[in-house]
């Protein structure tokens, strides 16, 4: 599995922007996709998740309301929809794909993407 994250870029505080990530490979339809991302100096954290099927998803407490994920599995693709965007959701953004059963840990997570920039000015 490869995985191309896309749509990032420089916007103001209040702002948005949908995050695509393009996968490549057998069996997307089987695997968990996860949303995380990693700021300057910090460790990488779990933003949101979202099913094989798309019946279930998983957001970290600070975007839930603001964010949204969602996959289209005809097409390989999954999307985070970020709404509402403050200067600390500044950080660079990866996709990745797994089996995991504890979709919030990083290291559950097989495969990832490049990671894009997003950065909200304030």
């Amino acid at each position: 599995v490869q995985l191309q994250a896309s749509g990032g870029g420089l916007v103001q505080a209040g702002g948005s922007l949908r995050l695509s990530c393009a996968a490549s490979g057998r069996a997307f339809s089987r695997w968990l996709m996860g949303w995380f991302r990693q700021a300057p100096g910090k460790e990488r954290e779990f933003v949101g998740a979202i099913s094989w099927s798309g019946a279930s998803t998983w957001y970290q407490d600070s975007v839930k309301g603001r964010f949204t994920i969602s996959r289209d599995n005809a097409k390989n693709m999954v999307y985070l929809q970020m709404n509402s965007l403050k200067p600390e959701d500044t950080a660079i953004y990866y996709c990745a794909a797994g089996t995991a059963t504890q979709p919030r840990r990083p290291s559950e997570y097989d495969y990832w993407g490049q990671g894009t920039q997003v950065t909200v000015s304030s």
